[in-house]
């Protein structure tokens, strides 16, 4: 099923007698059952609004439209989400709608936020058949309940996105990317946090334990990050060997946030949310083939062997999600890592409240 419209996929949700399965360009690997209701039809720009920094797209708009359109205004998606086709083999084309209802934010989140903190406003229709709207177009709006945070990482569970309204900023005049050659996942970890606790303004800190390069990423003015970069430069001169490669970095941040050293290798892929610290001492527990540390290190992405259970080997409070593997593996594992108790409640009672009979993507229900 492929709504043109809003009210297309507003009629078809209200007449589904059966559970559906929502998606937008198919591209992020989620396992669910039901009959395939693609928003891909419900796509266009409806409005933008360069010199105010905001835009308004249909769910079904694809991103790289969008990053095009953008460009020509020499502005962008500042929270960079990432494309999983790379990791997951998957084709197709990511949508502005999957990226907020999977709320898909990249290296630079740890500077500017997450996909759900540039959203303004959204449009859905609920698991009634309703359509609702929520927020607006200017950062101020106030409008009671804020379901516009509250769509952005539901993945489709609590209604289908028809419409995003979001903030959008300028792109930087100039990017650098200081390189500290470390072993050492502990010195790696605390090369990261200098360069994040620093007043450098720092865009990108991650660790790639297999070239043994913690990376760290500046941008904005051109002389200001000739400055930065500098003074970086020697603050983590006691790390290691430290390298400096201005104006350049789109290749290796874009390979960061689409974690390309696990495209094309065998295995299941996992990401784990955990506090940095606590990544020096899981990493070893994770018993993984391979590795790679983002966002200061509270960002894991692990490659293990087929099969492997790693919520089984969190030595540390965290979050582990099972991102690549089998549909086996998916039925006995879960893609999402149960909540506790109190949190399980409320999350039912909000799929309740806006689905009240179970049928958008029941096969997310954790």
């Amino acid at each position: 099923m492929t709504p043109q419209s809003e009210a297309e996929l507003a009629e078809i949700i209200a007449g589904a007698t059966a559970p559906l399965a929502v998606s937008g360009g198919g591209t992020r690997g989620l396992s669910m059952g039901g009959e395939t209701l693609s928003v891909a039809g419900v796509n266009g720009v409806t409005l933008y609004e360069p010199g105010a920094l905001t835009l308004v797209v249909q769910a079904g708009t694809s991103v790289e439209e969008v990053q095009a359109l953008l460009a020509g205004e020499n502005q962008r998606l500042a929270f960079e989400p990432m494309d999983h086709r790379g990791l997951l083999g998957t084709t197709g084309t990511p949508t502005m709608g999957g990226v907020f209802a999977a709320n898909v934010s990249g290296p630079r989140r740890i500077q500017c936020g997450a996909a759900r903190d540039f959203l303004l406003g959204v449009r859905f229709v609920d698991g009634r058949g309703a359509v609702l709207s929520n927020g607006g177009r200017v950062m101020k709006n106030v409008t009671g309940y804020d379901l516009v945070k509250l769509m952005a990482g539901s993945h489709g569970t609590l209604g289908v996105l028809s419409e995003v309204s979001l903030k959008v900023l300028p792109c930087s005049e100039a990017c650098a990317t200081v390189t500290v050659h470390v072993a050492d996942l502990g010195l790696a970890v605390a090369a990261m946090s200098t360069a994040l606790g620093s007043p450098y303004d720092v865009t990108g800190a991650a660790y790639d334990p297999a070239l043994a390069a913690v990376h760290i990423r500046v941008e904005g003015f051109e002389a200001s990050v000739t400055y930065r970069a500098e003074a970086l430069k020697e603050a983590l001169g006691r790390f290691g060997e430290v390298s400096l490669a201005p104006g350049a970095g789109d290749a290796l941040w874009k390979g960061i946030r689409d974690v390309a050293a696990f495209h094309d290798r065998p295995g299941d892929v996992w990401r784990i949310s955990v506090k940095p610290s606590d990544a020096i001492a899981l990493a070893p527990a994770l018993q993984a083939e391979g590795l790679l540390f983002d966002w200061g290190g509270g960002l894991i992405w692990a490659l293990v062997p087929a099969g492997s259970d790693l919520r089984s080997r969190l030595t540390v409070p965290g979050h582990a999600t099972l991102v690549r593997a089998s549909t086996q593996t998916r039925a006995e594992l879960g893609q999402f890592q149960s909540q506790p108790g109190p949190l399980a409640a409320i999350s039912e009672g909000l799929r309740r409240q806006f689905d009240p009979r179970g049928i958008l993507n029941p096969g997310l229900m954790g």
